[in-house]
């Protein structure tokens, strides 16, 4: 018994390691690469950390207390019916205004002055593992398959849900540029891109791409596609054409970094926003929707867009939840013009008209 018992943990280990080894996973950064994470203000003690501290989880919050709220979570956390998505024909979409379609949790696609920037698209799980991550059901599934050639690719930070190993990789042969947080770049490297078409920057490190002024901006939250936490970082993004102020908020909880970036680059036009899988248990990664419309104001925005919703379950409210909540404070605040299209719908940076509650049927 006890060698069929030293067997099965020698395969089980093996296994485990193997596994490890999956492209999934992604590359390690180079030598050259690691003297610059190592160089960035934003890394001390082996890993990146965020302006204020900041705790992945609060201390009680055990892993097998978090594991079993889930297990007796009694919310609607996924949608009963496939979600009616729009499908758009992304290859011959013609458009004299700015357009940017939302995919569905962060991905999204923005045609300005004739450029495609997509950013963070993740269209298969959000976990390396089939049990978990898997998306809602939609009327159509977009895929990278449906993309035309990419002008740019825009990546906020290495976690599953934004960083889609399978996409990427179909992605890679059609995309001409990559902007990346600092480290993200090893992965893409590993996968097949090309390293001179890969910008990586570090918080407040600007870049001139395609007549786009690009800035990384700080964001709170944390990376890692393994067991480390941090050692990649995660970053917002300034993103200004000719006619045009964008703030691409990635994943962050809230912080007074939305106030800086606000009186600096402010204000915007449109400012894209997390909004969902926040938890009690975890509440400086994430917003919730008050804090939303904090973070909004802040940034002195004229519009909002909340994503990070609709598409995955990675936490315990009910699914339309946050989006509820941030419906009803826009209902009454004066300044929070928020913008609600249907997933694939194109919405135009210009007449900024789509704000049905389509969710609620």
């Amino acid at each position: 018994m006890m060698i069929y018992f030293f067997v099965i943990i020698v395969i089980a280990a093996m296994a485990t390691y193997l596994f490890l080894q999956s492209a999934v996973f992604g590359g390690s950064p180079t030598e050259t690469q690691v003297k610059r994470i190592e160089a960035s203000p934003n890394y001390k003690n082996g890993s990146f950390q965020n302006l204020s501290p900041t705790t992945v989880s609060l201390p009680e919050s055990s892993f097998f207390k978090v594991l079993q709220e889930f297990i007796l979570n009694k919310e609607e956390t996924e949608p009963k019916q496939p979600i009616k998505v729009i499908k758009t024909d992304l290859k011959n979409l013609k458009s004299d205004e700015p357009l940017i379609i939302w995919f569905g949790h962060s991905s999204y696609l923005m045609l300005i002055d004739g450029k495609t920037i997509l950013v963070d698209p993740v269209f298969n799980r959000a976990s390396p593992i089939p049990l978990f991550g898997k998306p809602f059901k939609y009327s159509y599934d977009y895929s990278a398959a449906d993309f035309p050639e990419i002008d740019l690719l825009i990546l906020t930070h290495d976690h599953y849900d934004h960083l889609d190993y399978p996409t990427i990789q179909k992605l890679i042969p059609k995309t001409k540029n990559f902007i990346v947080p600092l480290g993200v770049e090893a992965h893409l490297i590993y996968w097949g891109a090309k390293t001179e078409t890969i910008k990586s920057l570090d918080w407040y490190d600007e870049t001139q791409l395609l007549d786009f002024k690009i800035t990384a901006t700080p964001a709170r939250h944390f990376s890692g596609r393994k067991f480390t936490r941090g050692n990649t970082l995660w970053s917002s993004f300034v993103f200004k054409s000719h006619k045009l102020s964008i703030y691409l908020g990635g994943d962050s909880g809230y912080d007074t970094h939305f106030k800086t970036i606000g009186d600096k680059y402010g204000p915007f036009d449109l400012v894209i926003l997390e909004c969902g899988q926040y938890g009690v248990n975890w509440p400086l990664i994430h917003m919730f929707p008050e804090q939303v419309a904090l973070a909004t104001a802040d940034l002195r925005a004229k519009q909002l867009l909340p994503v990070h919703w609709a598409k995955f379950s990675l936490a315990l409210h009910a699914w339309t939840e946050p989006i509820n909540k941030l419906s009803d404070i826009a209902d009454t605040a004066q300044n929070l013009n928020l913008q609600t299209p249907r997933i694939g719908e194109p919405l135009s940076f210009i007449k900024m008209d789509k704000t049905t509650k389509w969710w609620q049927n």
